[in-house]
């Protein structure tokens, strides 16, 4: 049954991949004002497609229920609910999983979440896509409010007792892998997907979207507001400056700082 409780194998991916060879061409992916407002769909069917994932009325029905009566519901009453309730939108989750008030999830059935995790108050997931597995999230993971984790046909691992703190932004067009025990600052961005500009007579928002894939390795810390660029792969236990814009790989042990990110030293044992 969806939302009953599964072993770590079937919850999480395998080990953990490395970013794509060079960038994949994804297809221009349709904005949300345009799924919205498409005049050869119902209103129904619009809305589903975009938030439920899933066809058919008893999906909607069942998400609808389960939004209603718990998403917004405030205090020790509203943590028990969505304890109860939201494992039901899932595709798998684990024991003790603790989710915020208004946290919004966007495709449910592609998100799978390990035990002892906490998400906070008004986080996001949002598994979209069409082809994609989605969020899988390991055990012992914490994800500070308002954080972000987005899907554009891509997939989202997040490694077992990872931290992501508050107003961070996940984002995956192809896949963006967070190793264990990785430390994610406050307001760090890791940005899984880039748009091509190489015609200058359309709108960016018109051409394709590329992406490689983001690896960030085992215990890697990076400082507040700290940017991931597509197709970086960086090392175990790396520490990654404030305010860093990490555009090329850093290696294991590195300590990488500035605009754009340089080493600086490296960690000894």
């Amino acid at each position: 049954m969806a939302g009953s409780e599964t072993h770590a194998d079937e919850r999480r991916a395998g080990p953990v991949d490395p970013p794509r060879e060079g960038p994949v061409n994804q297809p221009t992916i349709a904005k949300a004002q345009d799924q919205l407002f498409a005049p050869d769909k119902s209103s129904r069917a619009k809305y589903a497609e975009l938030v439920v994932g899933r066809p058919g009325f008893g999906s909607l029905l069942k998400h609808e229920l389960i939004v209603m009566l718990a998403q917004s519901k405030a205090g020790a009453f509203g943590l028990v609910l969505r304890k109860a309730l939201y494992p039901r939108l899932l595709g798998s989750c684990g024991r003790n999983v603790v989710f915020g008030q208004n946290v919004v999830l966007r495709h449910p059935h592609k998100i799978h979440i390990g035990s002892n995790v906490v998400i906070d108050d008004n986080c996001l997931l949002d598994a979209k896509g069409e082809s994609n597995l989605g969020i899988r999230i390991g055990d012992g993971v914490f994800i500070g409010r308002n954080t972000i984790l987005s899907c554009k046909n891509g997939d989202i691992d997040i490694g077992d007792h990872a931290n992501i703190g508050f107003n961070c932004e996940l984002f995956s067009a192809s896949r963006v892998s967070i190793g264990p025990s990785v430390l994610l600052a406050a307001y760090t961005y890791v940005i899984g997907g880039d748009h091509d500009f190489s015609d200058p007579s359309i709108p960016v928002l018109a051409q394709t979207r590329t992406s490689s894939g983001i690896n960030i390795g085992e215990g890697v810390w990076t400082g507040a507001g700290a940017m991931i660029l597509d197709g970086v792969t960086i090392g175990a236990h790396a520490v990654i400056g404030a305010g860093a814009v990490v555009r090329d790989p850093v290696p294991a042990g590195a300590v990488a700082v500035g605009i754009p990110a340089r080493i600086v030293s490296t960690r000894t044992p």
